[in-house]
């Protein structure tokens, strides 16, 4: 499939998009959320990561990146400042309208690129219920950490101080992006200490993990180890898309 100059949509114009539904029907749709990410985690952290991770992938496989879903569902980060969530079938409601809207137009294959999981639940649900309304829909749910390579490549780079929250993988890859912006942390910080207990409300949550993580360690991230972090995870995304694109592609007139 050829490079797209410009993947994402809100950058193009209507007859752009007409024209590249006569070649391609797969669309990649960025979802994150907007919540604390330990010490020096940005906010905004599982939206960089998915936003960087779809627009690269989509510009190298030739294909349309939708507008992010920026806030997710949160609720457990609530007792930290600046964190915001959706109600788990609001969530629901905002994933089946962007489906809608863009099957409309005549999209028929659905990549959500996810940064956050506290997503997965809800778009599951949500995918049950667009798949009995627009039955020759392709929906895919890709987590951006999920391929095999970057778990070997985390492993490598954080072993054991990975955790489940505040990564040092997903810290590294935003610090590669906004190297001004995320700072590091001097380190190496106590794991021991927040070990996962479970994802409880959001007052607990803040008692069993006073600084935001979860049993990592990212004073190990750097803007060195993101920018490998990302390019293998681009590499993943990429391969998932075009087998998405190649099942939902338009059939060639005779």
């Amino acid at each position: 499939m050829p490079t797209l100059k410009q993947p994402q949509l809100k950058l193009n114009t209507w007859k752009f998009v007409e024209r590249y539904l006569r070649g391609s029907r797969a669309v990649l749709v960025p979802i994150g959320a907007t919540e604390q990410h330990g010490p020096n985690g940005i906010i905004g952290t599982d939206i960089v990561c998915a936003e960087e991770v779809a627009i690269r992938a989509g510009a190298k496989a030739g294909v349309l990146v939708a507008p992010t879903i920026n806030v997710g569902m949160s609720l457990h980060h609530m007792a930290f400042p600046g964190s915001m969530s959706l109600q788990p079938e609001t969530l629901i409601a905002v994933i089946r309208d962007y489906v809608s809207s863009l099957y409309a137009h005549g999209f028929r294959g659905f990549m959500f690129v996810n940064g956050h999981g506290g997503n997965i639940a809800s778009g599951q649900a949500a995918f049950s219920g667009i798949s009995e309304v627009h039955r020759d829909a392709r929906l895919e749910w890709y987590n951006w950490w999920d391929c095999e390579a970057l778990g070997k490549l985390s492993t490598k780079l954080f072993g054991d101080r990975e955790g489940a929250h505040a990564t040092p993988t997903e810290v590294a890859l935003t610090m590669a992006v906004y190297p001004d912006d995320v700072k590091g942390v001097k380190g190496p910080l106590n794991i021991k200490n927040c070990r996962f207990h479970g994802i409880p409300g959001s007052r607990e949550f803040r008692k069993l993990y006073p600084d935001g993580r979860i049993a990592s360690d990212p004073s190990m991230s750097t803007p060195e180890n993101g920018a490998q972090v990302l390019e293998v995870a681009v590499v993943g995304a990429i391969r998932a898309v075009r087998a998405l694109a190649k099942r939902v592609a338009p059939k060639k007139r005779r």
